[in-house]
């Protein structure tokens, strides 16, 4: 444990992000490769397929090495916040660029500028069929079947911002699905990338919860700006940051602070991160079940397992049901515990620690707890850990303990 918790935590928030720096693809590239397999048309996926290997690869490493977890933890955050998911194929090759360039950028940056990137990023776009979407009376619209898409635009008032608490309507999602057409991607041109169909957007008035566009492709940028300032977005952030980080339960106290903040500094997340850090029931310990993905993580950062010794971690995530950025629906994983403590669930947990123990050769699980858990390891724990017949068994009690299934 640092010797100042909180300035360790706030220190991590300080310069730029330092896995931006990672050999990632960009969007241009993963673009340029699902071209590729869609000219061949033999499902093979041959040019797609080693993007997702080597950015999954280069991700998995970061979670497992990084200096600044807290920020690490931010980034994951706000990615399940605006999921796009490997379940729609297309977003395989560009899942990775999404996060570095939509949200990695922004996570100590404005509220809105995240909502922009994200909107307009090639994964979000195909992942919620947005670029697709045709106005009807649009020229593309007049000449061609196709026509209005409101997935994007329901989920982003649904779940990205102002929440169905803010009493938004039906013709609301379909006014906002009419702002968000023409926002598409270029396959074809160079670079590939996003790019704004002046022939699919519908054009003349719309009314988005009583605001009025007129047209063209700012009325959208226009329009997600108004909805990243507004208190009930603010109060949805601030709800899930807390039920995240503090309790499954969100303590209002806790959500006013962060809500308050979000609102006299409109949307820096930042600030909203190091009010999260700063609210007293965020240092009551072990109150969150661990989700598979970050027990896994915690297991092997706590362990120190070398390299040529690590599992394929994404096939093990999908053992324990998180399959690794493959969330089955547009609200992302579950940041509640119900839905990871089943009996069946918990006992692959004990199963893959007593396998992963296995590998850690003559680790010292008494060390390892004092480590990872310190005084947060009850006395009949570390006794039974003690007491245990050989290291394997050792260090496969401390994995399935519950104080470290918690966080």
């Amino acid at each position: 444990m640092p010797s100042d918790p909180r300035a360790w935590l706030a220190g991590q928030l300080d310069g730029p992000d330092p896995a931006m720096d990672r050999p990632w693809h960009s969007t241009a590239e993963g673009l340029r490769a699902l071209r590729l397999d869609q000219v061949t048309k033999n499902g093979k996926a041959e040019n797609v397929r080693p993007i997702i290997t080597a950015d999954a690869a280069t991700a998995i490493d970061v979670l497992l090495t990084t200096d600044t977890p807290f920020r690490e933890r931010l980034v994951w955050f706000w990615a399940n916040h605006f999921t796009v998911s490997l379940r729609r194929g297309q977003v395989i090759g560009v899942a990775h660029a999404y996060v570095r360039e939509a949200i990695r950028p922004h996570v100590t940056g404005r509220f809105g500028d995240m909502v922009v990137a994200v909107m307009q990023h090639p994964a979000m776009l195909m992942y919620l069929d947005n670029a697709q979407s045709v106005g009807p009376t649009s020229n593309a619209g007049k000449r061609s079947r196709r026509g209005l898409n409101e997935n994007l635009a329901r989920e982003c008032l649904e779940l990205h911002t102002v929440t169905p608490a803010s009493g938004y309507t039906q013709n609301d999602v379909t006014e906002f699905a009419k702002v968000l057409t023409g926002w598409s991607i270029r396959y074809d041109e160079e670079p590939p990338g996003y790019l704004f169909r002046v022939n699919a957007h519908e054009l003349g008035s719309k009314t988005v919860m009583g605001q009025i566009y007129t047209g063209g492709e700012s009325e959208g940028q226009r329009a997600l700006a108004w909805l990243a300032g507004q208190p009930s977005t603010y109060r949805n952030l601030a709800t899930k940051l807390v039920r995240h980080f503090v309790a499954d339960v969100p303590p209002p106290a806790a959500v006013a602070r962060v809500e308050r903040v979000l609102s006299q500094t409109k949307g820096d997340l930042k600030a909203a991160a190091l009010e999260v850090i700063a609210v007293p029931e965020a240092w009551t310990p072990l109150t969150k079940l661990r989700q598979p993905m970050e027990y896994v993580v915690g297991v092997l950062r706590a362990i120190n397992l070398p390299v040529a010794k690590r599992p394929d971690l994404r096939g093990v995530f999908g053992m324990l049901g998180q399959p690794y950025m493959s969330a089955p629906l547009p609200n992302g994983w579950s940041d509640l515990a119900v839905d990871w403590a089943a009996p069946e669930a918990l006992l692959r947990r004990i199963d893959w620690a007593y396998s992963i123990a296995g590998r850690a050769g003559d680790a010292d699980a008494a060390a390892i707890a004092d480590a990872s858990l310190g005084e947060f390891l009850p006395a009949e724990t570390m006794g039974a850990i003690r007491r245990a017949g050989d290291r394997r068994e050792a260090l496969t009690l401390l994995l399935a303990a519950p104080e470290f299934q918690r966080r």
